[in-house]
Order: structure tokens, then sequence, then C-alpha cells
């Protein structure tokens, strides 16, 4: 992007930048036309830097994010540390990738993986004595943040499976808050 964005969405990964970039044109929004950058910082304990870079003292861009449950109260006192409120930023349930594998459904997201060609790997974590106990939905929690690039890779693909009336309450939120100006 050439000059500043305007918006700056700040989320905790990669993964959850590739959902949005997935989910905002099925929402009718073209995030780059309408000056939107998403960042992903790293984690969310990064956020104290990035609000500096983007927030009041910084670029004082219009900012909105994403997290996941357990960082919110992170997020929140790092808001207001430089004068902002929790508005534009939006909690996801555990996290992002819950959410899309609830949106979607365990047979859908079962199936996703099967035309990856990975249902086999996941078949095996499944047979693991430390997972033999768990939910269908926590083995494919698990099986997504498995191995290096699979996590951006699936959100990608679990956003892009799903119709606008289907995505998750968070991501719906966000994409309809940047879209206001």
């Amino acid at each position: 992007m050439g000059e500043d964005p305007s918006t700056v969405v700040l989320v905790e990964g990669m993964s959850d930048s590739f959902a949005i970039a997935a989910a905002a044109p099925k929402c009718g929004v073209d995030l780059l036309g309408a000056g939107v950058q998403v960042v992903a910082m790293g984690g969310a304990t990064n956020i104290g830097r990035f609000l500096q870079t983007y927030g009041p003292d910084g670029r004082n861009a219009r900012l909105a994010g994403l997290c996941d449950v357990g960082e919110a109260p992170l997020f929140a006192r790092s808001l207001e540390r430089v004068g902002l409120t929790t508005e534009g930023f939006f909690v996801c349930d555990r996290d992002l990738e819950s959410e899309l594998i609830r949106a979607l459904g365990s047979a859908r997201v079962e199936a996703i993986i099967e035309n990856e060609g990975e249902l086999q790997s996941l078949r095996r974590l499944q047979q693991m004595p430390f997972h033999r106990r768990r939910s269908v939905e926590q083995h494919l929690h698990r099986f997504i943040g498995s191995r290096s690039g699979r996590k951006a890779r699936y959100a990608q693909l679990l956003a892009s499976a799903l119709a606008v009336d289907e995505m998750p309450r968070p991501l719906v939120d966000l994409v309809a808050y940047v879209r206001r100006k």
C-alpha cells in the first residue's frame, strides 16, 4: 500500500488476516479500495507496539481489530493506555479457528481437509491416545494448528467456504465496521 491506510485492522496472526481477506469480498468489501490494511502483529502481546505505530501518537489511523477471548483483557487495557476504547475490536469465542469450525460444522471442515489431501493425517491424529476422548471439533482445531503454515491456509479455506449468512459474528461485525467510514 503506497500511502498510509485510513483504517488499520490489528489481528494476532497471519491466519486471522487470511480469513479476513477471504471474508471481506464475500461481504462486498474491497479492503484495499476502502483504504483498509490488515496487520498481523505476530501475537497479541505485541499490541502495544502496534498501537504506538498506528494509534493516536503514531499514524493516527482509524483502528479496528480481532482477538481471541483470552486476549480481550490485554487488548482493552492496551487500547485504554493510548486513550482508545474497544469500539471496532471484536472478540472470538476461543479463537477465530474455533469460530470457523463451528460455523461450518465438522463434516464440512473434514470435507475441506479431505479435498486438501490431508484426511489421513487427521485420522492419525484422532487415533493418538491423548486425542481419542476429545471431540471432533477439538481434533479439527488441533489438526489445523499442528503444522507450520496449515493454520493460515485453513483459515482462508474455511472462511472462503462460508456463505455470508454463515460467517461467525466477530468476523461479520469486523467487516461491517471497516466498511463504515
